[in-house]
């Protein structure tokens, strides 16, 4: 698997009126890894998010998956959100299945999948579950199961905590780690929280805004076996002052 996303220009209006909202952005993801755009409220990361899943297209630049232009929304690329998006009428079950039965899958296969992802996020026994009855954390762990039951290329992460309490949010890092050591899968995560981006991707790139670009590409290379350990050790700390001060720097001076 491979999404390249090569020097992506995108404007919105039309003239004199057109702003320019994300310059020149280029980057990889391959089979496998876990990748993370950190920025502002400004930085264009939704917009390159919004780019890659095919909700819109850029003005200039390109993106290809597997060396095939992404022009549309596809079964190739799942997307989780920040607020779960499940059908409030269906049970967990019924989420996970979804995107399955839109695929028109067979029966037997799609029985097989639902329960096996619900087993793998751990809600095996909150299958008839309707999502008001589940809390946000497993409501999002259902929105993930039914993004990977429908086998998406790469796994595109919009903010996906970004609605939960500390506690359970750091209860979630630690499981969508897990999930991908487990699974293999491939992700992109967006989010404007450097220490989330630190703790799951092994590859962050930080955007400025005004227009949206990347600045700056860090490989991280941490022990992650024990998270709580690591969000307290020296190296953590210190890359993530680093990148801090990197974020901040970027912040217009009124605001800093």
């Amino acid at each position: 698997m491979h999404l390249q996303v090569s020097n992506v220009c995108k404007s919105f209006g039309h003239g004199t009126q057109a702003k320019l909202v994300l310059d020149q952005v280029s980057f990889d993801l391959h089979g496998g890894e876990f990748l993370a755009l950190v920025g502002s409220s400004g930085s264009g990361k939704s917009t390159v998010m919004r780019l890659i899943a095919g909700l819109d297209r850029p003005s200039s630049g390109s993106i290809t998956l597997d060396a095939r232009p992404v022009r549309s929304p596809g079964s190739d690329r799942g997307m989780v959100f920040q607020k779960y998006s499940l059908y409030p009428w269906l049970t967990a079950a019924q989420n996970v299945a979804f995107g399955m039965e839109l695929q028109q899958r067979p029966r037997n296969e799609i029985r097989e999948r639902t329960a096996y992802f619900l087993e793998v996020v751990g809600l095996a026994d909150a299958a008839r579950s309707l999502p008001r009855e589940l809390s946000g954390g497993m409501q999002q762990r259902i929105a993930i199961a039914r993004a990977l039951a429908a086998e998406p290329k790469v796994l595109l992460l919009d903010e996906p905590f970004g609605a939960l309490d500390i506690q359970i949010r750091e209860s979630m890092q630690e499981f969508l780690h897990q999930l991908w050591r487990q699974t293999g899968l491939t992700a992109l995560l967006i989010t404007h929280d450097l220490e989330e981006a630190l703790l799951l991707a092994g590859q962050v790139h930080i955007m400025a805004p005004s227009p949206g670009r990347i600045v700056r590409s860090v490989t991280v290379d941490l022990e992650r076996s024990d998270m709580a350990r690591l969000r307290v050790s020296s190296d953590f700390l210190q890359l993530r002052e680093d990148l801090a001060q990197s974020l901040r720097s970027l912040e217009p001076a009124g605001r800093r």
